[in-house]
This record gives C-alpha cells, sequence and structure tokens, in this order.
C-alpha cells in the first residue's frame, strides 16, 4: 500500500515535467536578440572610439609635423609648405582606415593670427572620415540612427613667425 502510494506520488510528477519542455527554447528565443544588441552596442562603440582616436593621433602627429622647417623664400609659402606636410603625415597616421579621411588645413597667419595669441601663425589640421557611408561594422536595420555621420580629429599647433623662415 505504502509502494502504492509513492508510485502515483511518481507519476503525478511527470506530467509537471512535461509542461516546461521547450522552455529552454523560449528562453533563448527572448534573450539571445537582446544578448546580441548589447554585443554588437559594444563592438560597434568601440570601433567608434578606435577611429575617432586613430583621427585625433594623427592629426597631432601632423600638427607637430607642421613645426619642421621648410625651405622657403616668403612666409606664405612656408606655410602652406609646412600645411601640405601637416597633412602628409597625418594621413600617413591613418592608413589602416578602409577609406582615406579627407584632410584639411587652416592657416592663421599674421595680422590677425591665431585665436587665443595673435602674435603667432597657426595652423589647424583636421581629419574626417565619413562613418555613415563607410562604416567599419555593419549597420543593422534601424539601429544606424543612434551612429555618427562623420568622425573628426582636430589639432592646431602655434608657429612662432619669428622662426617661420
Amino acid at each position: 500500500m505504502i509502494a502504492r502510494a509513492m508510485n502515483l506520488s511518481c507519476d503525478a510528477e511527470r506530467p509537471a515535467r512535461s509542461k516546461q519542455r521547450g522552455a529552454a527554447a523560449v528562453e533563448f528565443a527572448i534573450a539571445f536578440p537582446l544578448f546580441f544588441l548589447v554585443l554588437y552596442a559594444i563592438v560597434t562603440f568601440c570601433m567608434i572610439f578606435l577611429v575617432q582616436h586613430s583621427l585625433t593621433a594623427a592629426s597631432a602627429d601632423g600638427a607637430r609635423a607642421a613645426l619642421v622647417y621648410v625651405n622657403a623664400q616668403d612666409t606664405g609659402s612656408a606655410l602652406s609648405g609646412r600645411a601640405q606636410a601637416a597633412c602628409a603625415r597625418a594621413l600617413q597616421g591613418v592608413t589602416w582606415l578602409a577609406t582615406a579621411p579627407t584632410c584639411t588645413t587652416v592657416v592663421s597667419a599674421q595680422p590677425s593670427g591665431c585665436t587665443n595669441n595673435t602674435a603667432m601663425d597657426c595652423i589647424q589640421v583636421t581629419l574626417s572620415y565619413p562613418w555613415s557611408t563607410k562604416p567599419l561594422v555593419p549597420t543593422l536595420p534601424m539601429l544606424g540612427a543612434w551612429q555618427p555621420t562623420v568622425l573628426a580629429g582636430r589639432a592646431t599647433v602655434q608657429i612662432d613667425p619669428v622662426n617661420l623662415l
């Protein structure tokens, strides 16, 4: 009699287990898209920060390259030669990118000079990368709106006009 009661209690548990069948698949189907979105966001933001940091570091290298003496006859050609050397050096730092960024230089010469010190000449180097058209990580539908369109790195160097030529 006791054995029979025990068998009944064991049989009563079996239907409860069969109701749980497939629960792991349902939980996986709900949890996987969330985990995938988090992983995608981490990878995408890491790549955006990597490109942003690379552009900033390369533009700083280019600005430092503008400090190197360029043989020139006048102030204008010396500043333009230094600006070209700055862009060439800045672009060397980001050759690993799929598409080369655009390099622009702004030369602020005497009499206006730099914004914070008008007695100095300034060369500003800007590298721009079109992230919206050439992303390093493919964008998923409806998730590209929060990504930047253009990434830019900018650096400025002051040059003493006395030491320019």
